[in-house]
């Protein structure tokens, strides 16, 4: 159950984060949205209302579920760019997965929000200097400071994560 919980493992965060490590994250959230494309292609309706494991989101759920937390993550990159050390808004994403919009709706809707999504937040990253990858907010589970630069390791895990819940669902079902 583990596996199909956290098929790449749990997100283990970084001490220590270059320039290097860096690109390669932006490299995985620049290419998310066409990934998840990829991995939801031809999926008919009843295979996108498939739960990825037993007790977990559907596909389609999955999909507006990464379109949510990322319009979320980059008003936080946001808000740590223009605010000293702003405390952000948590939300309760299990309770916004089971709204109409993430159990029904289409999900070209959300992959068309997250490829301009994406184009703009790897803009934005890409302009930054050293000095601002230091910045951050605080997250009020958290209660300290996450850097721009570990917002960005979670989430390139997060996108990675999602999109191999759907490539081992199709795997396993055989689609």
């Amino acid at each position: 159950m583990e596996n199909l919980r956290y098929p790449i493992g749990k997100f283990i965060a970084l001490t220590q984060i270059g320039t290097g490590q860096r690109g390669v994250w932006l490299t995985d959230i620049e290419q998310l949205p066409s990934l998840l494309r990829q991995a939801v292609a031809g999926l008919d309706e009843a295979q996108l209302d498939t739960p990825y494991r037993p007790g977990g989101w559907t596909a389609r759920q999955v999909v507006h579920h990464l379109a949510d937390s990322h319009l979320n993550a980059f008003i936080r990159l946001k808000w740590a760019l223009t605010e000293e050390a702003p405390v952000i808004k948590a939300y309760f994403e299990d309770r916004w997965a089971e709204h109409a919009d993430s159990r029904q709706l289409s999900v070209e809707v959300s992959l068309a929000i997250l490829e301009p999504l994406h184009q703009r937040w790897t803009y934005l990253l890409r302009s930054l200097i050293e000095p601002d990858f230091a910045r951050g907010f605080v997250h009020p589970e958290h209660g300290r400071l996450i850097r721009i630069d570990q917002q960005m390791g979670m989430y390139a895990w997060h996108g990675r994560h999602h999109t191999a819940h759907l490539t081992a669902l199709r795997s396993r079902a055989g689609w």
